[in-house]
């Protein structure tokens, strides 16, 4: 029994004796290829565990750089302005750590508008506007908080929360519109009517619709008139409405087309169809001898429709009645009941090419202005919202080739409007420009009021395009507002850009649009995108509602809810 249980024993061992396998070659084969089949299962096992560690290693280190990060921000902005990471819009690591000078940047830009708020809060607190130098308030609104109201979207989109609580209870306890002043109704619509639907949008709170309404209300008288294209100024109190006599008793092209966005997201938001069918009106009415090019004269008859003898321009009293055909396009989300706005703006694009010429020697592409058949050689600052205008419709067109056509004209024209800056002394641009054959362009009017519509095309070029040449662009103008117009109690304009002689007014507009669109240029693109907001003359972001056939949508008298954030033109005075 021993014995065979030894041999049992011995004929399991000879497995591991090597000359086992060497009689017995198929043997020796099999053994080979199962111990590489082995060796490479344990080895990809190791490799997976190594590659799993390093990608581990990098992500904690990620998440340390961005606790840093939060930990440097929350440190500059105090506990005031805490960033609460859990409502932040939704983006990747990656994009915040790939653009350390964006962010530097736009902490600057930031830092400028608190000084800027600052100023208003400590020295105008309620009135419309600040004078910096004197260090008073002035109405130039009829004391409506314009610069308050105006900024509300900049706070909050900022992330500037403390700011922004008490500029809305100031709104809810204190604004008053029963004021006896002839108030503009393009102004008090792009800056007041705008400037609270979008802090509505931006927040959710009904404080800022009620009170939306409620002014919107004391403009409608406005628009009774024979054609319903309304008249440029009423008394906010008696609701007594007229045209301002200089025009003649004509109405203003650009005041009274220049109140569809505002109108129509109110009757959306509030399901109250009245002020729509206001605004829509005027562009039915227009729409009628709308001409083949698509250029009106900036003066229309209020009682017969007709179209004034006067200049046409993509500047003052023109502008921005072309830029809400195409905006009020884009905030119906472009659906067929708004395509006459996109027919109508495109016939004002061909018009448009009519008006374009070039500099000698260095082909600066310009608009001129129009007087009867005769073209003036002239520019205003103010026209150079055509460029971001012209690149955000380009994308518009079916055919690639006229897509492309328009970006590059954006493209020249936002040149032009750079070297507006890049001409003068002080790197800030005059209120308009003249062209002569040989010498490029020369400053006519020479002040600056801190005018934002350079740095908007600059902001929807590098949205559009992913240019940061754009980036850099703004930037360069942001230095020159910092060295020029900073002083310790806020922001003031140039009397004049050659000689850098400073005035003494704070325009609202800096805060709503010149800031916004800075920091918005150095911000991800998920900020306030492109496909969802619009913005309004004023730079106040309003939410993208389809439109339907019908009237208005079911949805829209449900409660906003808050957007999630990281943190016209003007008339203007020269003060």
């Amino acid at each position: 029994m021993a014995r065979g249980s030894r041999s049992v024993t011995s004929s399991k061992w000879r497995y591991c004796h090597p000359s086992y396998y060497l009689k017995r070659p198929k043997r020796l084969a099999l053994l080979f290829i199962g111990f590489v089949c082995v060796s490479f299962v344990v080895w990809d096992r190791q490799t997976l565990v190594r590659e799993h560690q390093v990608e581990v290693s990098e992500l904690r280190k990620e998440v340390t750089d961005l606790a840093h990060l939060l930990s440097e921000l929350n440190n500059k902005q105090g506990t005031s302005g805490k960033i609460d990471l859990s409502t932040k819009v939704t983006r990747s690591s990656k994009e915040v750590l790939d653009d350390p000078i964006d962010i530097q940047r736009r902490e600057k830009v930031k830092e400028a508008m608190l000084h800027a708020w600052g100023s208003y809060e400590k020295y105008a607190w309620g009135q419309d506007e600040l004078q910096p130098q004197s260090k008073s308030g002035v109405n130039s609104f009829g004391g409506l908080g314009a610069t308050l109201i105006d900024s509300l979207d900049t706070l909050y989109i900022m992330g500037l929360n403390e700011q922004f609580q008490k500029a809305r209870e100031w709104v809810a306890n204190t604004l008053d519109f029963n004021k006896d002043y002839e108030a503009s109704v393009f102004e008090t619509t792009i800056r007041v009517v705008g400037g609270l639907l979008s802090a509505y949008d931006l927040s959710g709170d009904k404080v800022f619709l009620d009170k939306a309404r409620e002014i919107a209300d004391r403009l409608l008288p406005a628009w009774n008139t024979p054609t319903g294209i309304p008249y440029n100024i009423i008394n906010l109190s008696h609701g007594r409405a007229h045209n301002p006599s200089w025009t003649g008793g004509e109405s203003i092209l650009a005041d009274s087309g220049t109140e569809q966005l505002e109108f129509i997201v109110l009757s959306q938001r509030t399901g109250d169809p009245k002020y729509q069918q206001k605004v829509e009106n005027v562009i039915i009415q227009l729409n009628k001898t709308f001409p083949g090019d698509g250029l009106l004269p900036i003066y229309i008859n209020p009682h017969s429709g007709a179209a004034g003898y006067s200049p046409i321009t993509f500047g003052a009293m023109g502008d921005s009645f072309y830029e809400y055909l195409l905006k009020v396009w884009i905030q119906g989300n472009k659906t067929s009941v708004v395509k006459h706005y996109r027919d109508m703006w495109e016939k004002s694009m061909k018009g448009l090419l009519s008006l374009i010429r070039r500099s000698t020697p260095s082909s600066f592409a310009y608009i001129c202005e129009k007087n009867g058949g005769s073209l003036t050689d002239k520019m205003d600052e103010l026209a150079c919202f055509a460029p971001g205008m012209i690149a955000l419709g380009s994308f518009g067109y079916s055919a690639a080739e006229d897509s492309q056509k328009f970006l590059s004209l954006a493209e020249e024209l936002a040149w032009t409007c750079y070297n507006f800056y890049q001409s003068t002394p002080t790197k800030l641009a005059g209120e308009n420009y003249f062209f002569h054959s040989g010498q490029d362009m020369s400053v006519g009017t020479s002040w600056n009021i801190l005018r934002p519509e350079t740095v908007e095309s600059l902001f929807y070029l590098w949205r559009l395009t992913g240019n940061k040449t754009y980036q850099e662009w703004g930037w360069n103008i942001f230095q020159a507002f910092e060295k020029n117009s900073r002083i310790e109690s806020g922001y003031v304009g140039l009397k004049d850009v050659n000689s850098g002689v400073k005035d003494n007014m704070m325009q609202s507009f800096f805060l709503a649009e010149t800031l916004k669109y800075f920091y918005l240029l150095f911000s991800p693109s998920s900020v306030i995108p492109l496909d969802e907001w619009v913005f309004n003359t004023e730079a106040h972001p309003l939410r993208i509602v389809t439109r339907n056939e019908g009237g208005l949508d079911k949805n829209l008298n449900e409660k906003q809810k808050p957007f999630s954030r990281i943190g016209g033109r003007k008339e203007g005075r020269s003060g």
